[in-house]
């Protein structure tokens, strides 16, 4: 995918919180555009000093869950986990009245919310483009 939009894809690996702010230093050094965060424990329990340091290093940065947007972080996109709940819920009332697990079928997020940040976009000094911030399902003023 990276190669159709003619965008060089970098991978930074860390191992633990300690390793944060050298990956942002080495993203600089690549001259990174942008930040995406994959879903992992490690960066859930550690989205505020993520996002501090996308904001310090101005690095505009996207998470997987709508609370990096809440404690700054520029956007988030991906599956409304209230959602996730309420189907979960319904997976297992149908055990609890005898299904077997092996007989349901497997599910995925059909609810996403696309969240933007404009206090930090300021920050960074990014524009967000009126056509985004259109498509939002919040955005945090």
């Amino acid at each position: 995918m990276a190669g159709a939009l003619k965008t060089k894809l970098q991978i930074v690996e860390v191992g633990d919180r300690n390793d944060f702010r050298n990956a942002f230093s080495s993203l600089l050094k690549q001259r990174a555009g942008a930040l995406l965060v994959l879903p992992a424990i490690l960066f859930a329990r550690n989205e505020n000093e993520i996002a501090d340091l996308a904001i310090k290093n101005r690095l505009p940065t996207i998470f997987y869950q709508r609370r990096f947007a809440e404690v700054g972080g520029l956007m988030s996109y991906g599956p409304i986990v209230p959602e996730l709940w309420r189907r979960i819920g319904v997976l297992v009332g149908k055990i609890l009245n005898g299904s077997k697990p092996a007989d349901l079928p497997v599910e995925q997020a059909t609810k996403f919310e696309l969240v933007i940040n404009l206090k930090t976009a300021k920050q960074i000094g990014l524009t967000i483009p009126p056509n985004v911030l259109a498509r939002a399902d919040r955005v945090i003023r």
